[in-house]
């Protein structure tokens, strides 16, 4: 596999899945966000070979509640009272990459959202506002530290991105559309990387096209303030689930 240059800052890491990740030798570990704990908050217990589906979500919470909810009240009690999460962060919609899960987040630290390819859109009042209302009360509202957008492996997304070509008609209602948002991104790794393999490039700009969303969360101006006073960080993310790897980088 060709190498290529992601942009980092020295405090980017690889981190085994489950591991916290290690502080900077440059700088002290309170000064980074640290996106890995030693355990997810739960895992969904094994799914019945012919369970209603229903029936299924009925008998994950009763497993959750009983596993977790009722044995920790010092976690839920104060949630009760309303939310302070740390973390803003944007992940893909894919099955396989849940955020709390891969990232062990507890309930309360992290406002999240999710679509296809963790694609963040620039700021636009007539256009993707759902979006757009979610960073302004995370930020505006919540008060949250640390804006993260986490790319993956494998994205089916990044791959119909990579895959559009130029007239031809949309396959779908909205996911080119939706897609195109990492049109940047997807211009830089052709250019760039020419010449490897297809499935080389999709690696290389599902870390690109975070960059991209990296920068349109710049063009909505309460983040754009947030992070020249010093109140915000943009960090970005991208787990390998094929390696059991996850790696880091602050805009």
């Amino acid at each position: 596999m060709s190498t290529f240059a992601v942009r980092a800052s020295a405090s980017s890491i690889v981190a085994s899945l489950g591991t916290p990740a290690p502080s900077s030798s440059n700088s002290p570990a309170s000064a980074r966000p640290r996106l890995t704990r030693n355990a997810p908050v739960f895992a969904a217990p094994t799914t019945v070979v012919g369970m209603d589906a229903v029936e299924r979500l009925k008998s994950g919470f009763e497993e959750f509640k009983t596993s977790i909810y009722d044995k920790k009240p010092e976690l839920f009690e104060p949630l009760k009272a309303g939310q302070a999460p740390r973390y803003m962060v944007f992940a893909c919609a894919d099955s396989r990459v849940c955020p709390s899960v891969t990232l062990g987040l507890q309930p309360g630290e992290a406002f999240t959202i999710r679509n296809i390819a963790a694609m963040v859109p620039p700021y636009d009042k007539n256009r993707y506002t759902g979006i757009g209302s979610a960073i302004e009360y995370a930020v505006c509202a919540l008060k949250v530290e640390v804006l993260v957008v986490v790319g993956h492996s494998k994205c089916g997304g990044i791959k119909a991105l990579l895959s559009l070509q130029d007239g031809a008609a949309d396959n779908f209602h909205f996911v080119e559309d939706w897609v195109r948002i990492g049109h940047i991104a997807k211009k830089k790794v052709q250019t760039e990387h020419a010449s490897v393999p297809f499935d080389d490039q999709c690696s290389i700009l599902e870390k690109e096209a975070v960059n991209v969303s990296l920068d349109n969360l710049l063009t909505y101006p309460w983040v754009k303030e947030g992070v020249a006073q010093g109140t915000l960080k943009l960090v970005g993310g991208h787990y390998n689930f094929v390696d059991g790897e996850f790696l880091t980088w602050e805009k």
